[in-house]
């Protein structure tokens, strides 16, 4: 923790997302809440979406560091994502990071792992924030 300034990692599908628009809308708004509090670490400030080969190692260790560098995980569990899955566990299970998620599936739904390396699973955005202001002043 860089100055006792916090860094989160915003989590959430990119290339699984249904549009540009929907992965960078939820990060926007998490932004927009945190801003001034914490240091976001936002994927997207990289625009890797060439899906070139030479690229997708570039893509996943810069992902990686940003999950190493991070103090807690801000996760959009909202479809199932190969990526966030991965970056989720690295962070719960090898790293012991605190791993807060927002999903609307039911518990039931849930796929067993991300409950096991979530520490937290909420219903929705805002939720995850309030949670996050709670806890993390």
């Amino acid at each position: 923790m860089a100055d006792g300034v916090r860094k989160i990692y915003l989590c959430g599908p990119i290339m699984d997302a249904e549009s540009d628009r929907a992965a960078k809308d939820w990060r926007t708004r998490a932004k927009e809440r945190l801003a001034g509090r914490f240091i976001l670490l936002d994927p997207l400030r990289r625009n890797f979406r060439d899906r070139e080969i030479d690229s997708a190692n570039e893509i996943v260790e810069f992902d990686l560091q940003d999950v190493r560098d991070a103090d807690l995980l801000l996760v959009n569990y909202s479809k199932p994502s190969l990526g966030t899955a991965m970056e989720v566990f690295y962070a719960g299970h090898d790293l012991g990071k605190f791993v807060i998620a927002f999903s609307p599936f039911s518990f039931a739904e849930c796929s067993p792992w991300m409950v096991r390396f979530c520490t937290k699973i909420l219903p929705d955005l805002e939720s995850a924030l309030t949670y996050i202001d709670r806890h993390f002043p």
